[in-house]
């Protein structure tokens, strides 16, 4: 499965589009539509068109990623919520929790739902996911609420 236009209108939504390169809000340098990484750096700027490019990009590294854990398929609405949600908070790692993995090693809870056929627990726990830092930001409640709206009834609906 690839993103649609709904997963995609969510993300450009929720991060904005920045053409001169920022530090999100744990201080990670990001510009475009949320895009991180080694050559982000402060300073840069690019263009629209380079932010669709990135985001693109990006994009197609996480519909990988999501696709190869994907125990058995998923609805659209769902795969897009997923993908809005792994975007932005990653696939977790030793360092850093994730919608795959815990810094502890195991399974997100939202994962193990997934995974496991229970998409109204799992829909419960996409507001779990609304600190940067252990601080509880608004911007990422309003956007939990969002990607769990379509993960459970398949629309979009901005929440802010």
């Amino acid at each position: 499965m690839e993103i649609s236009e709904k997963g995609l209108s969510i993300i450009q939504h929720y991060e904005g589009l920045r053409l001169t390169a920022y530090k999100d809000t744990t201080g990670i340098p990001t510009i475009g539509y949320g895009s991180t990484g080694p050559d982000v750096h402060m300073g840069m700027t690019i263009t629209n068109s380079q932010a669709t490019s990135l985001l693109k990009n990006d994009l197609a590294v996480f519909s990988q990623m999501l696709n190869s854990k994907l125990a058995k398929p998923i609805e659209q609405w769902q795969f897009d919520a997923l993908m809005s949600f792994l975007y932005n908070v990653g696939p977790g790692s030793s360092k850093k929790d994730g919608l795959f993995v815990l810094r502890n090693g195991k399974a997100s809870t939202l994962w193990s739902c997934v995974q496991t056929n229970r998409m109204s627990a799992a829909a419960t726990q996409f507001g779990l996911w609304n600190k940067a830092g252990g601080v509880v930001l608004s911007g990422l409640s309003h956007r939990r609420h969002t990607e769990a709206w379509l993960f459970s009834t398949g629309n979009v609906q901005f929440f802010n």
